[in-house]
């Protein structure tokens, strides 16, 4: 069956129309138009989603989490279709298709349970008979920018803290990756049906290219506004959010690197470079980018990469032995060669398609576009002699957001989870930087923006903080002992 035909059965499935509109989607897979959709109504979503504020505000938050727990039950029930379109759509393998919705299945556990956690804290009071205290009150409408690498997930990583907080939601996905929000849109539907009293317009969806985002960024009523992307989209995002006062959620690029001691378990590093570095083609924020080897181990673990690169199944990501699928389309594939240059091998997988073989790039020096993100499947292997060189090495890029380390030696990787250490979000020990879980939170530092999403505490970004003093007692103490007394 062809991606078309098999994208037109999945979307009858799941009650989509995509017939008809003036955005097409195509598949990574062989280029074919698989559906098109309509531009949104930026203003229109806008102010739907300020009235719906005023209403889904008041809902008590653990109410508010039974509509995620029903979008959860939802997204259960068609975990294999919808995954079956990430694959389509996005160009992922089978098993991070189903990967994408599990977290989506997995943050709305989280969500509902949330919901029931929002706790303020109680603040001892210098004044006698006062009391003080902190709560959180949901903020305003959350406007979400997703990307085409995780075309359905991040939204969920959003929406879902976002409707426990007690905001309504507007998602602008990638005009890349329509139908897959589509999908989840129809899927959002049914669990609004079954939750029968939310408000009109809590959750919207609006399609559209750059100029519907800018519209919807600059929408005042629009109170934080939650974007993923590349670094150059969150230089134009957080600006025009700050000039209107707004908050901004920024997850950007990152420029990942791993760096392998010379205690390191070699076979148990070698599978974590591998899907770090090649899986969903290299098109993932967390992608392996750099790895930094020390000299005494750098030979036996590059000769056996290089087996590994030469080897590993690139094809149509359908197939269940694929592990590397295509690219996102032709401009991704002339980023990567515009780096690579001739040594670029293009994969005759699928016609029409852009497939690639993962590289593996022996560098001098960290310089040149070894210090940039190229999101395309490409390793860069440095060497380093003494531990302080490493950690050197893996901070000396513009971008922060995930990174890695593979020893067993206790000094370095308390070292490198040190103050001293990562500059990253996340910072990983025996473990690749790609594939976070949903617990923590997830995002990074310095040109990869500072925002964070999803677990721990991610929830606070989604509300509005405020202390409060309350005077139980006859007098009126006034802070720092200020006396300020009226004449009698």
């Amino acid at each position: 069956m062809s991606p078309a035909e098999e994208a037109a059965s999945i979307l009858t499935e799941l009650g989509v129309d995509a017939d008809g509109g003036d955005l097409v989607s195509s598949s990574p897979i062989d280029g074919s138009e698989i559906g098109r959709v309509s531009t949104g109504d930026p203003a229109a979503a806008t102010e739907v989603a300020a009235e719906a504020f005023l209403q889904w505000r008041t809902i008590p938050a653990p109410r508010r989490g039974e509509l995620v727990r029903l979008l959860g039950e939802e997204l259960r029930a068609a975990k294999e279709p919808l995954a079956k379109l990430v694959t389509l759509e996005g160009g992922k393998i089978v098993q991070e298709g189903l990967g994408e919705v599990q977290e989506m299945i997995d943050i709305c556990d989280f969500a509902v349970g949330l919901s029931r956690q929002l706790y303020g804290l109680t603040i001892a009071s210098e004044r006698p008979d006062h009391r003080m205290m902190e709560q959180w009150h949901p903020l305003g409408p959350v406007l979400i920018i997703s990307a085409f690498n995780f075309p359905v997930a991040v939204w969920a990583w959003n929406a879902a803290l976002a409707l426990v907080c007690g905001n309504p939601v507007i998602w602008k996905p990638s005009e890349k990756t329509p139908l897959t929000a589509e999908a989840v849109a129809a899927l959002m539907k049914r669990a609004l049906k079954r939750f029968g009293d939310a408000p009109d317009g809590l959750v919207q969806l609006v399609q559209g290219g750059r100029e519907i985002g800018e519209q919807l960024v600059d929408d005042s009523r629009i109170a934080l506004v939650s974007a993923t992307g590349s670094t150059a989209m969150g230089r134009a995002v957080g600006p025009r959010v700050a000039r209107r006062f707004g908050r901004a959620l920024l997850e950007l690029g990152g420029n990942n690197a791993m760096i392998v001691c010379p205690s390191a378990d070699l076979a148990l590093a070698e599978r974590a470079i591998l899907f770090s570095a090649a899986g969903t083609a290299g098109q993932r924020c967390t992608t392996l980018r750099r790895l930094i080897v020390h000299e005494s181990v750098a030979e036996q673990l590059v000769a056996r990469l290089k087996q590994l690169f030469a080897n590993v199944k690139v094809g149509d990501p359908r197939e269940p032995d694929t592990l590397v699928g295509p690219l996102i389309d032709e401009s991704a594939f002339d980023g990567m060669k515009r780096v690579l240059g001739d040594r670029i091998e293009r994969i005759e997988a699928v016609s029409g398609g852009y497939y690639v073989r993962p590289a593996l790039v022996e560098a001098e020096a960290q310089a040149g576009a070894v210090l940039q993100e190229t999101f395309a499947p490409i390793l860069y292997v440095l060497r380093y002699r003494d531990f302080g060189e490493a950690l050197r090495l893996n901070n000396e890029v513009p971008h922060g957001l995930s990174s890695a380390i593979f020893t067993n030696n206790l000094r370095e990787a308390e070292r490198f989870l040190s103050a001293t250490g990562s500059d990253c979000g996340i910072a990983n020990v025996n473990i690749g930087p790609s594939g976070a879980e949903i617990g923590g939170a997830f995002g990074g530092e310095k040109e990869t923006g500072g925002g964070r999403e999803s677990g721990s505490d991610s929830w606070r970004a989604y509300m509005r903080r405020q202390t409060n003093t309350v005077n139980y007692g006859t007098d009126l103490p006034l802070a720092q002992g200020i006396r300020f007394d009226i004449a009698p």
